[in-house]
């Protein structure tokens, strides 16, 4: 078992301790990821670049872990394995 896959399992676990299985649909996950980003997003929202240097670093670390999150449940869904599938088009 990869180290991904390690991580996939216990957000498995998360999830179903608390009967959320029921949400955690295709559509929904993409959602929750496309979501998550736009709260990333706003921590940079009319901020210089300079500024956002300056980000607050558990803000961005909890919406980075909650984009983080969603896409490997996403993943996990459909059995992808992130660090051995090949994504390429061609």
């Amino acid at each position: 078992m990869n180290d991904i896959q390690i991580l996939i399992d216990e957000l498995v676990k998360f999830r179903d301790a608390r009967h959320w299985e029921q949400f955690h649909n295709t559509k929904d996950l993409a959602l929750a990821i496309s979501i998550e980003a736009a709260e990333l997003n706003e921590l940079f929202l009319w901020k210089t670049t300079a500024e956002c240097e300056e980000v607050d670093k558990t803000k961005l670390k909890e919406e980075l872990a909650d984009v983080l999150a969603f896409s490997l449940l996403l993943a996990g869904k459909h059995g992808f394995d992130v660090e051995r599938d090949n994504y390429s088009k061609d």
